[in-house]
C-alpha cells in the first residue's frame, strides 16, 4: 500500500508542470462526504487567486444512495488556469478519492501520470466489497501508471479535532475540510476566506466552526510537512490577465435569477415568480426568494400547473410573470402555455433541462427538451425559444427573454440545462447603464375612437396590454378563440385561420440578431453548429483544430426559434455541417427542416458533457488526408496548441 511517508510515493509533479497554464482537479466521495461543498469552497479560493475557471458538479440521482456504493458517488470537477478556460476539462490531473467507490467510478477519467489522493481509512474490506473490488487497488499494483498519495485522512481528521470533544462520527464530518486544506496548500491558496466562511456558516455553533477550521489547517500543515520530508511540491498557477472590473463567480441558476430581475427592472415591472421544486430548476426559486427588495414576489405552488397559472394571472394583472421547471414539469405546464399563447400575455418559462424521459437522470445534464420547447404544445402554438451557452451567458439570455416577452406580448422559453445551472465560472459584473430599457406600455384608454379593440395589433404584431380594472377597458380574455379585433368569442373558420396566422406571424417576426461565426471563417469546409451548453467544448475543439490547419468554424445559435434570418445562407457556405448536441439529434432535425441542408449529427445522452477530445476526433474525420492531421492527436484538458497566424480566439 502507498503510505503516508512522503518519500514512498511518486511526485505528483511527474504529471503537472511547475507552473502549468491549467489544471483539472476532481474531488470525489460518498454523497455524504461534502464533495460539493469542498469543491465550492475551492472554487471560491481559486477565483480569489485570480484564475479563470469552470466547474462541473456531478452528484447522484438518488436523494441518499447507500453509503459507499458506486451509484452513491458525488464528484466536483474544476478546471482552473492562467488563461481563458472554456470547459471543466476532459481528464483530471488530480483525483481526490475519499473511498473505493469514488476511485472506481472516476479512475478511468484520470489522465495517465495523474495524481491520486486517497483516504486509506475508507478502504476497508466492507467498502471494497461495496465497490466490487476483489483486492485493494492501493496495494495490488493496479495504479502503477499513476502517482499515488495515500494516507489515513479519517484518522488525521479525528486527531485534528480531538481538542473540541467531538465523537468519531461528528469528527469525520470535517474530513472534507481536512482534504480542502491539503488542496489549498497544493495549489498555493489562501485559507483566510475559508476561515471567514466557516465562522459565518457556524456562527451559532462556534465549536463546530473551530473544529472545521482546525481540520482545514491540519490538512494544510500536512502538505507543508510532506514537502519538507519528500518530493511533494506546491504548484502555483498564475492569475489570468483580466480586464479591470468587478468580478464574482456565478452559477447558471444565479445568473438566470439575476437576469430575470434585471429584465423586470428594464421593463419597469414588478416580477412574480411561480415555481414548484424540481431538480435542477429549484435553485432559481431559492435565489429569487432572496431578492424581494427588487420587487420580486416568489410563490411556491402546490404543483407545476398551479405555478404557471399563477404566473399567467400575474401577467394579466400587469406584472412580469415567470415560472421555471425541468422537462417533466414543463410537460405538465403545456396546457397553460397554450393559454398564455392564446391570451397573448407576456410570460418567461425557464426550462433547466435534465436527462429524461420521465424522472430519467434528474441530476445529470442533457439537451433533450428542444422538441418540447419548439413543438411541444397542442394546436399551432408558436413560442420564441432562446438558449444560454454558459453560466454567465444565462444573465444576458434572461434579459433577452424578458424583452421579447414584453415587446411581443408572448410567452418565451429560456433553455438552460443541469450543467449550466450547477456549474460556476467568473463573471464580470456588467454596468446596468449598458442595457437599453424596454418599458412596458399599458393601454389606458380606448384605442379605436369610442371603442376598445383588445386585439388591435401594433407594428410588431403585439396586442395591447390592459390591466384589469382600468376604467372603460373591460374585455374578455381566456382560452377560447377570440375575434381578431374585438376579443369577443369567435370560433368561426375564417377568424380562427386569421388568428392562427397572426399569432404565428408575430413569433416569426420577432427581431433577433443576425447569426455570427464565433470562431473561424464565414465559409469553408466544415461548420460545427452548437447551441446551449455545448459552447465550451465545441469552441476549444474548433480552436485546436484551426491551429492544426483545418478549415473549420464554430457557429453557436442562441435564438432557437425563430432562427436568425441569415442562418440558412451562412450554413450553405460550408461543405459540411456538424451538429453536436446532448440528445439524439433534435437541433439537427430543425436545421434540416428549415434549410434543407445535410446537417450531420453528433449525439451524446450519457448525462455528461462533451469532451474536447471526442469533438476534435469527430472534426478530424472530415479532413482525412490533410497534411499535419495524421494520427488525429488532440490536446486534452482544455489546452491550447501554440498560436498560429489567424488561429487565435
Amino acid at each position: 500500500m502507498a503510505t503516508a511517508a512522503p518519500d514512498s510515493v511518486g511526485s505528483p509533479q511527474d504529471g503537472i508542470p511547475a507552473s502549468p497554464e491549467a489544471i483539472v482537479v476532481r474531488f470525489a466521495g460518498d454523497s455524504g462526504d461534502g464533495m460539493q461543498l469542498t469543491g465550492g469552497q475551492f472554487t471560491l479560493s481559486t477565483a480569489l487567486a485570480g484564475n479563470d475557471l469552470a466547474t462541473f458538479p456531478d452528484f447522484p440521482a438518488e436523494i441518499r444512495a447507500p453509503q459507499g456504493t458506486l451509484f452513491g458517488v458525488s464528484a466536483f470537477q474544476i478546471n482552473f488556469g492562467s488563461r481563458e478556460i472554456n470547459t471543466a476539462g476532459d481528464a483530471p490531473d488530480v483525483l481526490v478519492a475519499m473511498n473505493p467507490a469514488a476511485l472506481k467510478v472516476n479512475l478511468a477519467a484520470l489522465k495517465p501520470g495523474g495524481l491520486i489522493i486517497a483516504d486509506t481509512g475508507a478502504f476497508t474490506k466492507r467498502n471494497l466489497d461495496k465497490a466490487h473490488y476483489d483486492a485493494n487497488p492501493l496495494e495490488d499494483g493496479s495504479l502503477a501508471k499513476y502517482d499515488v498519495l495515500a494516507f489515513d485522512i479519517s484518522e488525521k481528521t479525528i486527531e485534528a479535532v480531538k481538542p473540541y470533544g467531538l465523537g468519531n462520527k461528528d469528527a469525520l464530518r470535517s474530513k472534507n475540510m481536512w482534504t480542502l486544506g491539503l488542496a489549498l496548500w497544493m495549489f498555493d491558496r489562501d485559507r483566510a476566506p475559508i476561515h471567514d466562511w466557516l465562522r459565518a456558516k457556524f456562527k451559532s455553533k462556534p465549536d463546530i466552526a473551530d473544529a472545521n477550521i482546525a481540520a482545514l489547517d491540519a490538512g494544510h500543515a500536512y502538505g507543508e510537512t510532506a514537502e519538507l520530508a519528500g518530493p511533494l511540491k506546491q504548484v502555483h498557477v498564475d492569475p489570468v490577465p483580466s480586464a479591470p472590473g468587478l468580478y464574482r463567480t456565478v452559477t447558471g441558476a444565479e445568473a438566470v435569477s439575476l437576469g430575470l430581475v434585471a429584465g423586470a427592472q428594464l421593463a419597469e415591472l414588478p416580477m412574480f415568480f411561480g415555481g414548484y421544486p424540481i431538480t435542477p430548476a429549484s435553485a432559481i426559486l431559492h435565489h429569487l426568494a432572496r431578492l424581494k427588495e427588487f420587487g420580486v414576489t416568489t410563490f411556491q405552488a402546490e404543483d407545476e400547473i398551479a405555478a404557471i397559472c399563477a404566473a399567467i394571472g400575474a401577467s394579466y394583472a400587469g406584472q412580469l410573470g415567470v415560472t421555471s421547471s425541468s422537462g417533466p414539469g414543463i410537460a405538465l405546464k403545456g396546457e397553460a402555455m397554450g393559454l398564455a399563447i392564446m391570451t397573448e400575455l407576456p410570460l418567461v418559462i425557464v426550462n433547466s433541462q435534465r436527462g429524461g424521459p420521465s424522472t430519467g437522470l434528474p441530476t445529470k445534464t442533457e439537451q433533450s427538451d428542444l422538441y418540447q420547447a419548439v413543438y411541444g404544445r397542442n394546436g399551432d402554438a408558436p413560442m420564441p425559444v432562446i438558449a444560454a451557452r454558459s453560466p454567465s451567458d444565462a444573465f444576458e439570455v434572461a434579459i433577452e427573454a424578458c424583452r421579447i416577452a414584453v415587446e411581443y406580448m408572448t410567452p418565451v422559453m429560456l433553455l438552460t440545462d443541469g450543467y449550466i445551472a450547477n456549474a460556476a465560472e467568473p463573471w464580470k459584473v456588467p454596468d446596468p447603464a449598458d442595457y437599453a430599457p424596454f418599458p412596458a406600455k399599458f393601454l389606458e384608454e380606448k384605442n379605436d375612437g369610442d371603442r376598445l379593440l383588445p386585439y388591435k395589433r401594433d407594428e410588431k404584431g403585439a396586442r395591447p396590454w390592459i390591466k384589469p380594472g382600468t376604467p372603460g377597458l373591460m374585455h374578455r380574455i381566456g382560452g377560447i378563440e377570440k375575434h381578431e379585433l374585438t376579443g369577443n368569442i369567435d370560433y368561426s373558420p375564417d377568424n380562427h385561420q386569421r388568428m392562427t396566422d397572426l399569432r404565428k406571424g408575430k413569433v416569426d417576426g420577432v427581431a433577433v440578431p443576425d447569426q455570427d461565426v464565433c470562431l473561424g471563417n464565414t465559409k469553408g469546409k466544415l461548420a460545427v453548429v452548437g447551441w446551449g451548453s455545448t459552447f465550451g467544448p465545441i469552441h476549444r475543439a474548433v480552436d485546436n483544430s484551426i491551429r492544426k490547419g483545418l478549415d473549420v468554424s464554430h457557429i453557436h445559435v442562441r435564438h432557437i426559434w425563430p432562427l436568425p434570418k441569415n442562418l440558412g445562407d451562412l450554413l450553405r457556405g460550408f461543405d459540411h455541417v456538424l451538429v453536436p448536441e446532448m440528445n439524439t439529434g433534435q437541433f439537427k432535425t430543425v436545421l434540416r427542416d428549415q434549410y434543407l441542408i445535410d446537417a450531420q449529427p453528433l449525439t451524446k445522452t450519457s448525462g455528461q458533457p462533451f469532451q474536447i477530445a471526442e469533438l476534435e476526433a469527430e472534426i478530424a474525420k472530415f479532413f482525412d488526408g490533410v497534411p499535419g492531421n495524421e494520427g488525429g492527436q488532440v490536446p486534452a484538458n482544455d489546452q491550447q496548441l501554440p498560436s498560429t497566424e489567424g488561429g487565435a480566439e
